[in-house]
């Protein structure tokens, strides 16, 4: 896979993540839900978290730059590392899992250092509540932001309750508690991680084959020895 491929790869999830973001920010309030197409199992639900990817937390405004630091010394060490695979010519399916991962984690990053000051509205740390506060409204971006830079809170949107329910009163602990698959909301960056970590642990024996010219190549190819090759 050429760079300007993956290079491409990266730029088309980024620019599709950070475009979706944009628009739902400064169309929508938090909280609203919208059924796409009237279908009840995909909808646009539009939440901001503080946190890591399907809207996990970590700490305080302490834990957010710390965390995001993390996001930038990943994307950066990240950047390195696709410049290896290329170089060592690990195989096409590889280099896009590792380009859809690459761009998630820059998609979330650009959230977490930017969006603070270029929006006037957004989930912030207040220091009296000790905790996180919303917003009313729509938020416009400006130049005056709601935070610093590197305490932007992320946007996410996507919603898939496909199947809801009540779990059969049988089963030990959870029985007769509601049900939700699938309940995460997320956007298209966290979408771009999952499918390439998930790709990546279930098809890795085939997707780490190198062809045998790549530098440091341990031998494993697509090549098919027949009993009669002549030994030399």
């Amino acid at each position: 896979m050429k760079k300007s491929q993956l290079f491409f790869l990266i730029l088309f999830v980024l620019l599709a993540d950070q475009a979706l973001k944009i628009w739902i920010k400064t169309t929508y309030p938090t909280g609203e839900v919208v059924r796409v197409f009237g279908f009840d199992w995909f909808r646009i639900h539009f939440i901001e978290n503080s946190g890591m990817a399907w809207g996990w937390q970590w700490g305080n405004e302490t834990g957010k730059v710390i965390l995001t630091l993390f996001r930038l010394a990943a994307v950066v060490g990240g950047t390195w590392y696709l410049l290896k695979f290329i170089r060592e010519k690990y195989s096409k399916g590889f280099l896009i899992c590792a380009g859809l991962i690459y761009a998630g984690a820059a998609g979330n990053l650009i959230d977490s250092m930017f969006y603070g000051m270029i929006f006037d509205k957004g989930l912030h740390y207040s220091s009296v509540l000790n905790e996180y506060v919303g917003y009313l409204g729509v938020a416009e971006m400006s130049g005056k932001g709601y935070g610093s830079f590197m305490h932007g809170s992320v946007v996410d949107m996507l919603y898939f309750p496909i199947i809801s329910g009540v779990l059969p009163e049988w089963i030990p602990v959870f029985g007769g508690q509601p049900f939700e698959f699938f309940s995460p909301i997320f956007n298209i960056a966290d979408a771009a991680i999952s499918v390439g970590v998930i790709t990546l642990l279930l098809f890795q024996k085939r997707l780490l084959e190198r062809s045998d010219d790549a530098p440091g190549a341990t031998g494993v190819t697509n090549r098919t020895v027949s009993d009669t090759t002549e030994m030399m």
